[in-house]
């Protein structure tokens, strides 16, 4: 790989932010159709397809020196077909210190380790500042029909334990979850992300009638689940909601 990299392609939403916090700018020249922070690289920059279904020819023509990909995001199929061409980087993040040794990873890789520093050391005092008053028992849902929920070693139950939730899932990964065991777990919070489903108020209804007892709230996934600069702004709205569930 050249140092530094001239020419970026990232293949991951949250990573991409990250790179237009670290200031590359120009040097990023490729994204996914997910990357919708900055608007205006989404609205400028080449898409080379979705996280999922990069669309290989895309990627070859805007020749790439590195790519940042992700091991949970990505397809291996892909990114392998990929790494023997171009420089290829593989992220894997499941809790905040990985997070940051990702950015900081990415920084150097990058030559902007003193901007990557910066971001870290932000972020890092804004999640300090975290104070959960007590442990609530919770349920995060990404999907329906079926219902599927965060595990136990994902990056958004790092985010959960963070606001003083105890995650009732105990699986790994992002297990499906039937009407019956949701009333069985019966949780006091049920959290409906934003993302990759995106439930709505209705959907809010049906579960609250399945789950009279339980708090059911819809919530922003892009806070609990974009490991990249995002999370600077990620405390200030966990506070929020702590403070609708009471801490």
């Amino acid at each position: 790989m050249p140092f530094p990299p001239q020419r970026i392609v990232s293949l991951v939403p949250s990573q991409t932010e990250l790179l237009h916090e670290l200031g590359l700018g120009e040097r990023v020249v490729g994204i996914t159709k997910f990357c919708v922070h900055p608007e205006e690289w989404f609205r400028t920059k080449t898409r080379v397809g979705g996280t999922k279904d990069v669309k290989l020819d895309v990627v070859r023509s805007l020749c790439p020196d590195l790519i940042i990909a992700n091991r949970e995001e990505n397809v291996k199929e892909q990114i392998d077909t990929l790494a023997k061409e171009f420089p290829v980087y593989v992220t894997d993040v499941d809790n905040l210190n990985a997070a940051f040794q990702m950015m900081l990873s990415i920084a150097e890789l990058t030559d902007t380790l003193k901007n990557g520093a910066k971001v870290v050391h932000s972020i890092a005092e804004q999640f300090a500042s975290i104070k959960p008053q007590k442990e609530r028992t919770a349920i995060y849902l990404i999907w329906k029909d079926p219902y599927m929920a965060v595990g136990s070693d994902t990056f958004i139950n790092e985010m959960m334990r963070r606001c003083g939730l105890g995650n009732l899932v105990s699986e790994s990964r992002y297990p499906v979850l039937t009407k019956s065991r949701l009333k069985e777990l019966n949780p006091e919070l049920v959290l409906l992300s934003s993302e990759p489903f995106p439930f709505k108020a209705e959907h809010l209804e049906e579960l609250r009638q399945s789950l009279p007892n339980t708090n059911v709230m819809l919530v922003d996934g892009e806070f609990f689940s974009w490991y990249g600069s995002r999370l600077f702004h990620s405390p200030e709205y966990f506070k929020a909601l702590m403070a609708g569930w009471g801490g």
